[in-house]
């Protein structure tokens, strides 16, 4: 890197330290993708999986009685082994949009189809056995259990499918020695963790029952720059090693990078950049 000047313009600051976040990330994917370890661990087979969202529309009600419209004809699609990256403005709706593709709100108006389920048309009791089957959720607040060890809330959407104890301790110890985490981290108390142990544990969750389709919601919004580096490569080596759709909205140029597209969220609508 050539010398920089003394005489630095307002923003070149900010300018060096989203060029080196950059430089970093994309390091990091010149690795091979037999290098992409931790994600081609052995929690069964992904098959083929695509997931189609047509005019796409929510609107919210404020408290003075005031028609917010968030989403005004959102639409795309994405094929299994996709990353997808939703950036946008604070407010721009990227939230709103993964809990619609998650079935976590439901939608004025129009369509998603993940795979052949659709999700728009979906009764309650359906859409929670697809979530507990399909879907893995990665927040920015991790939203872990704090009476809980790592291991124990890895564990626990293997249980909730009534998967036997032992074969579930047994996978969630792999996945988090897979990442890094080691006897003492995965037996701590999540609360004795770091941050980005914490995000860590997050992800395995996301993960241990082999999802088709991840929405991960700012997933590297609270980590320092190595770490979100981490977090960020393995959910697109994720997508791409078990041929899953992941969709990740986030402010970081840097990760959207990593993925195979980025779609801009703007007055409602998505537009490729």
């Amino acid at each position: 890197m050539s010398p920089m000047s003394k005489v630095q313009s307002p923003g070149s600051e900010n300018e060096e330290a989203e060029v080196s976040e950059a430089e970093t990330l994309s390091a990091q994917t010149q690795r091979s993708a037999a290098d992409f370890g931790p994600w081609t661990l052995d929690i069964g087979q992904a098959s083929d999986f695509g997931l189609r969202v047509t005019d796409l529309r929510k609107s919210f009600q404020t408290p003075n009685g005031e028609r917010v419209e968030v989403l005004r004809g959102a639409s795309f699609s994405a094929n299994a082994g996709e990353a997808i990256a939703i950036m946008g403005a604070s407010g721009a709706g990227k939230s709103t949009l993964l809990q619609l593709l998650g079935g976590l709100e439901v939608a004025d108006h129009g369509s998603i189809v993940a795979g052949e389920f659709v999700i728009d048309h979906a009764s309650r009791a359906a859409l929670a056995k697809f979530r507990n089957r399909h879907v893995g959720f990665v927040f920015q607040f991790h939203h872990l259990l704090p009476d809980l060890t790592a291991a124990e809330n890895v564990m626990l959407p293997l249980l909730i499918a009534r998967t036997n104890a032992r074969a579930a301790k047994q996978r969630a110890a792999r996945i988090l020695a897979d990442v890094g985490l080691d006897q003492r981290a995965s037996t701590s108390l999540v609360g004795h963790l770091s941050g980005g142990e914490q995000q860590r544990v997050a992800v395995c969750r996301a993960l241990i029952t082999n999802p088709t389709l991840v929405l991960a919601d700012e997933p590297t919004g609270n980590l320092d720059v190595s770490t979100g580096g981490e977090i960020a490569q393995s959910l697109v080596s994720y997508a791409r090693s078990r041929r899953a759709v992941v969709v990740i909205a986030t402010h970081n140029q840097a990760l959207a990078e990593l993925c195979d597209r980025t779609l801009s969220l703007s007055n409602g609508r998505l537009q490729p950049t």
